[in-house]
């Protein structure tokens, strides 16, 4: 059965209402949520490149071995420098769009492509300002590595899409013990190869271990997330919800390393938040389709898990 709906905005005759709703708050919430953690990988990964520690493999296999154990993950990225997570980013929201508007059958109004224009609005203003002037011209090949961004991107997009076809579809649980299984395999096939050296290198003291972990937990909570967010407001949602990760890293800048950031950060984040409020507002037509779309994947799974119940008896 659907989980039941709040009252419907129009009875009340009010708009606030419309974002009121159990979904959109949580949607909001955990979007944000997951938002921070990503925000708190980066500072974790910074500190250990202030240390002189360069192993990115080996931060995710923890990560991956965590997910394996209780349930799962999802495919992890490593990001560069600040300009080119924003372009990832970016890039990644209109590619989600049109993946899932082919593949998923998701339908756009005019409202919801009127928050992405706003939150993408918002972040290009921090692209652009004169914070990231010295960023931006760092690098020997700029053309290679804003292809190798966009490819990136696509590659992304299609991650989001098809995690939450599969989220929706089949059995969560299953799904993401087997992609943590898998991928904590290949993780230790790439350290044993590409960060023997630089794991040899390191002096294993607080100092080191203490943002692995760090890294490792707040990972392994964002995949944990991922699914939960993926199926009450989709891809393109949680895409949108992670714009503002470069925005509370600001707040890590100003308190951990005590560094000035520009104004416009903080217009920027207003506008992304802005338009999270306008693409996440429902009207009581298409809260009841989400609500009927959850509540059929809830009786999909638990149907899945009684047949493999039967399958497998103690």
């Amino acid at each position: 059965m659907a989980p039941p709906l709040l009252p419907a905005a129009e009875e009340d005759g009010g708009c606030v209402a419309r974002w009121m709703r159990r979904d959109v708050l949580l949607g909001l919430a955990l979007g944000q949520f997951v938002s921070l953690l990503i925000t708190s990988t980066g500072f974790s990964s910074s500190e250990l490149a202030r240390r002189g520690i360069n192993a990115p493999t080996s931060q995710s296999l923890l990560n991956y071995i965590l997910l394996s154990l209780i349930y799962g993950v999802v495919k992890s990225y490593q990001y560069t420098s600040l300009t080119s997570v924003m372009l990832l980013d970016c890039w990644s929201i209109p590619c989600v769009i049109i993946l899932t508007w082919i593949f998923l059958k998701t339908k756009y109004g005019l409202r919801k492509f009127i928050g992405v224009g706003v939150c993408v609005a918002g972040l290009i203003l921090v692209v652009f300002s004169d914070v990231h002037a010295s960023d931006r011209a760092k690098g020997p090949n700029p053309l290679k590595g804003d292809l190798l961004v966009i490819f990136g991107s696509m590659l992304y997009a299609c991650s989001n899409v098809t995690e939450e076809y599969l989220v929706k579809k089949s059995n969560r649980i299953e799904l993401m013990a087997m992609l943590g299984l898998f991928g904590a395999i290949i993780s230790g096939i790439q350290i044993s190869i590409l960060e023997r050296k630089e794991l040899h290198s390191i002096k294993w003291n607080a100092g080191a271990v203490l943002p692995f972990l760090g890294f490792a937990l707040a990972m392994f909570l964002f995949y944990s997330t991922v699914p939960t967010v993926l199926k009450i407001c989709g891809a393109t949602m949680l895409n949108l919800s992670l714009l503002t990760s470069d925005m509370w890293a600001v707040l890590i800048r100003i308190f951990a390393y005590h560094e000035k950031v520009d104004w416009i950060y903080f217009v920027a984040f207003a506008g992304t938040a802005a338009g999270l409020l306008i693409y996440s507002y429902k009207s009581s037509k298409e809260a009841e389709e989400t609500a009927q779309v959850a509540g059929a994947s809830d009786e999909q799974g638990k149907a899945g898990d009684e047949e493999d119940g039967m399958q497998n008896p103690a």
